[in-house]
């Protein structure tokens, strides 16, 4: 199924804060997200909700997905090659609705893109491609300027791995930058010292959009497992760049500066995965990692109201080996 997590039923477009956050299992029922949930309590202001509960003892509400909280809702995915996935991610526009999307590791140049496909779902895209590597891509339903296609600081850098957008929202603009951060294996090589010095680039140019004092989301494959409980055996991974005391420093100083990581906001000590690789039966035997994050500004953490893990995807058929993350922000003015 799928993991989200949203507030208690409110109004549409209430909720604008992280306070009063309630966990919820979700399952799909045709094109609605079924939140299992505790009945409401004399604080839930389930009076005005659109979405009543069920009469008796029924503890659940339905949604339509497309509908779950209010706002704009902005996911990432590594569609691991979007030219083999091209159905995969279509159905899910169209089932799941985001706003905005990145897409990491598209494995494409612009010309190689399924845009026509994309744009009949109702987006409108931007492309960093490269040639049968890397690439990233940023898609929205909404007009937006492309404000970067590569991440500032280096620019010797050909890897195709950074793209950013504005989009103008009814309470301000939102940038939401799509990041495939270097895997850095194996340690002790150029790749490491690669990724961490990419990772102080992202640390920097972080610093240069706080500055700015508005909303923003940094989406996208990081591989880091941020702490232990985001990999399903420590033991096994202790040898990998994705866990290593330097990579989650990395990953904490960039943190520390304010953000925040919006699945833990939500959910701070649950096993969350969102990679599961194709060998070993990983799958099968859950044996995940967490590497892809959404780490949000202060001003984006405020208005933040719902996450996900569509986590249904990996079930398909030819499937990427990582989901799509999601979360939704309220920005009524």
């Amino acid at each position: 199924g799928i993991y989200a997590w949203s507030s208690p039923p409110h109004t549409m477009g209430e909720v604008s804060s992280t306070r009063g956050l309630h966990p919820r299992r979700v399952t799909t029922e045709g094109s609605y997200a079924a939140f299992a949930a505790d009945a409401p309590s004399a604080h839930d202001d389930v009076g005005t909700s659109p979405f009543e509960w069920g009469g008796g003892n029924d503890p659940r509400i339905l949604w339509p997905i497309s509908e779950v909280g209010s706002g704009m809702k902005i996911a990432t995915w590594n569609v691991n090659s979007v030219r083999k996935r091209t159905g995969n991610l279509v159905s899910w526009l169209e089932r799941a609705k985001p706003d905005v999307v990145v897409l990491q590791e598209i494995k494409a140049q612009e010309a190689q893109f399924p845009a026509l496909e994309v744009e009949a779902a109702g987006y409108k895209v931007a492309i960093v491609g490269q040639k049968g590597f890397n690439g990233v891509a940023l898609l929205s339903l909404h007009p937006f300027d492309v404000t970067a296609r590569a991440l500032p600081g280096n620019g010797e850098d050909e890897q195709a791995r950074y793209v950013e957008g504005r989009i103008q929202t009814p309470h301000g603009p939102l940038t939401v930058g799509g990041i495939y951060l270097p895997n850095g294996n194996p340690i002790g090589t150029e790749k490491f010292s690669y990724k961490l010095a990419w990772m102080q680039r992202l640390f920097e140019h972080a610093q240069s959009l706080l500055a700015r004092g508005e909303m923003f989301v940094l989406g996208g494959d990081y591989n880091v497992c941020p702490t232990d409980i985001d990999v399903f055996s420590p033991a096994a991974f202790a040898g990998d760049a994705l866990c290593q005391p330097e990579s989650r420093a990395a990953l904490r100083k960039l943190i520390n500066l304010g953000l925040t990581d919006a699945l833990r906001a939500f959910h701070p000590d649950d096993v969350l995965y969102t990679f599961w690789d194709y060998q070993a039966g990983a799958w099968q035997k859950d044996n995940g990692l967490r590497i892809d994050h959404l780490l949000l500004s202060p001003q984006a953490a405020d208005r933040l109201t719902a996450v996900g893990i569509d986590k249904v995807e990996r079930g398909k058929t030819e499937p990427s080996d990582h989901v799509p993350v999601w979360c939704e922000l309220n920005v009524a003015a």
